[in-house]
């Protein structure tokens, strides 16, 4: 099939990136030249891990093109994906003006029968005001198709080349024809590809990523009150995590959740409710526990302190919101880094794969080091934000002549308490028996 993804962030370039793998020719457009002009040079914008192999393979077998010509980008195309951001707005509704805007130019451009589909995550009603847009502008014959996607940044090849269901919203049995040819190599092991109105598939995404969120912090409150009466939150997950009815993923206590789709999902579909008079009462308490639960690696640290951090310098690994990505969009670390600052203290930071995006964004309000152990030298004490795999099994002794203080704070969890007992560190982690 010939295809068109407008937008080259995460989602787009991930979409058109593994539809170019089954076979498809896909042509992704984006205003933004310059990063255009890198990915003709064959370079990947993003980090994501498998990525970059079928994206050098599929530009090498000119099945994968990109341009910065919207016309020319859809002119051949029976399907066009619509891969846009949809960034919260100042009252927390979705801001639909670039799913719209792109809407119209297209609408403009058609001259015969496509499917145009919105693949950002978008708030009940979306595919309703493309189809109005379109309407207005145009007498050509198009179907507009709510198609959310479900994916783990760090997975999402994996997710999309295997996914665990397809979601489609149309209402039209030509369109579905055309999905169920599209999306049908990667079913192949039997995997659902669901249909419904477009309403119930744009609900499905914000509804799946809010539970998700909900359970998220329903674990860190659970692991907050482990701390109080003196139980363990390991053994109280894998408790809860036994039953199938519960499972156990996402059950991990942490720092709270952060990247590009829970926080402004959660917040997107509370706005929703509100839009619709009905209090989303779970939700609110949701985003209210998670922003909180951000900086509760600095509460501990206050406390350790006794409210004085200023000229203290400490070592922060991890930047981005969860391993393998680089994106610190809502990351916690960006909340302890600002909390830290504010308190007077000095930070050094390393990330695997975020520090170029944190240093775009912070500055030198921070010092970046240029691997773990470097981060470590001259600091009081470590913060852990990020559950790389690299910083699983350090060594401690090395971390040792490096810090001045053998004290830990981790939000991910990372260690053996009873290790830390026998390093003798004094290790402050989530939801478990402080090591002192």
């Amino acid at each position: 099939m010939k295809i068109a993804v407008i937008g080259t962030g995460y989602v787009g370039l991930v979409t058109g990136t593994c539809l170019a793998e089954t076979g498809n020719d896909v042509i992704c457009v984006d205003v933004n030249e310059a990063k255009v002009l890198k990915m003709q040079k064959g370079e990947v914008p993003i980090y994501e891990p498998g990525l970059d192999v079928l994206f050098h393979r599929n530009i090498a077998q000119g099945r994968l093109v990109f341009t910065t010509d919207l016309a020319a980008g859809i002119k051949d195309a029976q399907i066009i994906f619509m891969a846009l951001p949809t960034p919260p707005g100042g009252d927390g509704a979705a801001d639909l003006s670039y799913i719209l805007g792109a809407a119209k130019d297209i609408s403009k451009l058609v001259t015969e029968y496509k499917v145009i589909i919105n693949k950002s995550t978008v708030p009940v009603g979306t595919a309703d005001k493309v189809q109005a847009v379109f309407k207005a502008n145009t007498s050509v014959e198009i179907d507009v198709v709510s198609n959310p996607e479900f994916l783990r940044e760090g997975v999402a090849v994996e997710d999309f080349m295997k996914p665990d269901r397809v979601v489609i919203g149309t209402s039209s049995e030509r369109a579905k024809k055309l999905l169920m040819e599209l999306y049908g190599p990667y079913v192949r092991q039997g995997n659902p590809i669901l249909f419904m109105d477009e309403r119930s598939s744009e609900l499905t995404k914000y509804a799946a990523n809010s539970f998700l969120a909900t359970k998220i912090t329903f674990m860190n409150e659970v692991a907050n009150l482990c701390e109080i009466v003196g139980a363990d939150v390991d053994a109280v997950r894998k408790g809860i995590g036994s039953d199938a009815r519960i499972g156990k993923r996402f059950l991990f206590p942490g720092i709270g959740y952060g990247g590009s789709c829970f926080p402004k999902d959660v917040q997107a579909l509370a706005k929703a409710a509100d839009e619709h008079n009905y209090d989303f009462q779970i939700l609110t308490a949701v985003m209210k526990v998670n922003e909180k639960q951000k900086i509760v690696l600095v509460d501990k640290l206050l406390k350790y302190y006794k409210n004085d951090l200023k000229g203290k310098h400490f070592a922060l690994w991890g930047l981005a919101f969860k391993p393998e990505t680089d994106d610190i969009r809502e990351a916690p670390a960006l909340y302890i880094i600002d909390e830290l600052v504010k308190h007077g203290a000095t930070v050094t930071v390393f990330d695997p794969e975020g520090m170029a995006n944190v240093k775009a964004l912070v500055g030198d309000k921070i010092q970046y080091a240029s691997n773990q152990y470097e981060a470590l030298e001259g600091a009081d004490a470590l913060l852990i934000a990020t559950e790389w795999s690299v910083f699983r099994n350090p060594d401690f002794e090395r971390m040792e002549q490096s810090l001045t203080n053998k004290v830990i704070f981790d939000g991910r969890n990372l260690y053996d308490l009873e290790k830390m007992i026998e390093l003798g560190y004094y290790y402050n982690s989530v939801g478990r028996k402080l090591v002192d």
